[in-house]
């Protein structure tokens, strides 16, 4: 009996604060948008705090590599139940089927992070800005085989990134990335142009760009409003990249890009007002133009984008993966501009 109680004891503890935030997510809206963030955050963070016994574990045996899909998994199993969130999925046997391949997600929010536990599959590491290395989650990610980037380093981030395309070649490694380079939350499905990293990655490596749909889960999750249901998501046919060379990025860019953006717009629950008429084909090159007016003014500024991370899938023998802070910045003058296309490769969820 004493060892019954040790064990469900505990459960108990951790039981009561879920339900105190349940309570407070049925008095209104605002407490049930707060009291969900708080769930949320509050599983990440549990699951994060274990991830350094996942890590130790699984080195010791020999499966590094396989650390963050147990710890995207155990995520989204524990995030799924608790607030009753779920993702489904169309067109799984792409992602299957495809690997090795650089896989592309559009990017809304931190529930993405739902999403990439959902489909994350084993194998798979993470790239990092070098600082990183040495934070409280650097031993984590050091367990799990990270690479870092040094930012501050031109030539040594672009080496980093040039040992990540060898790695694909070589060990059949598979990349995760949301190509837009930040968040884009917004009632209408839209989508901001796409950074070059990731291509000239899928170039360089001669495999296959995947691009994967998130439908807009607006209606779901958005300032003052967090709710449950489901999200859809598709995976699409493989976009081949052999033969193709730096010179073919722009149109290669151009294809996935609106690929992406008519998926987005067919699979997502049209909005209550605007929608029928921001939807229509006839307003998508508009929209396009906008799009590429609002955010290209600041690429062209040389910004970078916000420190993110990436995740990165090792097809079926070994791996590592990408965790990109903001791979690399913009410099001006003699360096040149072409690394600012490696902002694409930043994705959800900055560290703390």
């Amino acid at each position: 009996m004493a060892f019954l109680v040790s064990i469900f004891k505990p459960l108990v503890y951790i039981s009561l604060p879920v339900i105190l935030l349940q309570s407070i997510a049925a008095t209104s809206k605002t407490g049930k948008y707060y009291a969900r963030q708080t769930l949320y955050v509050g599983t990440m963070v549990t699951v994060a705090a274990c991830s350094i016994v996942f890590a130790a574990g699984l080195t010791i045996v020999g499966r590094k590599f396989d650390v963050n899909y147990v710890v995207a998994k155990t995520f989204y199993l524990l995030a799924r139940n608790v607030l009753d969130l779920r993702v489904e999925v169309e067109g799984q046997e792409h992602l299957d089927n495809a690997r090795p391949g650089v896989l592309m997600a559009n990017h809304q929010s931190m529930l993405d992070i739902l999403v990439v536990g959902r489909l994350m599959p084993k194998q798979t590491s993470i790239m990092s800005k070098k600082s990183l290395q040495y934070t409280p989650l650097g031993p984590f990610m050091t367990m799990s085989g990270a690479i870092f980037i040094d930012r501050g380093n031109n030539v040594r981030a672009i080496e980093s990134l040039n040992a990540a395309g060898d790695l694909m070649r070589t060990r059949r490694v598979s990349l995760w990335m949301f190509p837009e380079g930040t968040r884009t939350s917004s009632e209408v499905p839209s989508m901001r142009p796409l950074k070059k990293g990731g291509f000239h990655l899928a170039i360089q490596s001669q495999l296959p760009i995947i691009p994967i749909v998130t439908e807009n889960y607006w209606r779901l999750y958005h300032r003052g409003v967090f709710d449950s249901g489901v999200i859809k998501v598709r995976v699409l046919p493989p976009v081949p990249t052999a033969g193709l060379t730096t010179a073919d990025i722009p149109d290669l860019i151009t294809r996935v890009r609106d690929q992406m953006l008519d998926t987005l717009r067919e699979i997502s629950v049209v909005p209550s007002s605007q929608s029928s008429r921001a939807l229509q084909p006839e307003h998508k090159e508009k929209e396009e133009e906008g799009d590429e007016k609002e955010y290209g003014k600041s690429s062209e500024a040389g910004t970078t984008a916000k420190s993110e991370l990436t995740f990165v899938d090792a097809g079926e023998s070994s791996v590592s993966l990408v965790s990109s802070a903001s791979v690399l910045t913009r410099s001006s003058g003699e360096n040149g501009g072409e690394t600012e296309e490696d902002e694409g490769m930043i994705l959800v969820g900055r560290p703390t």
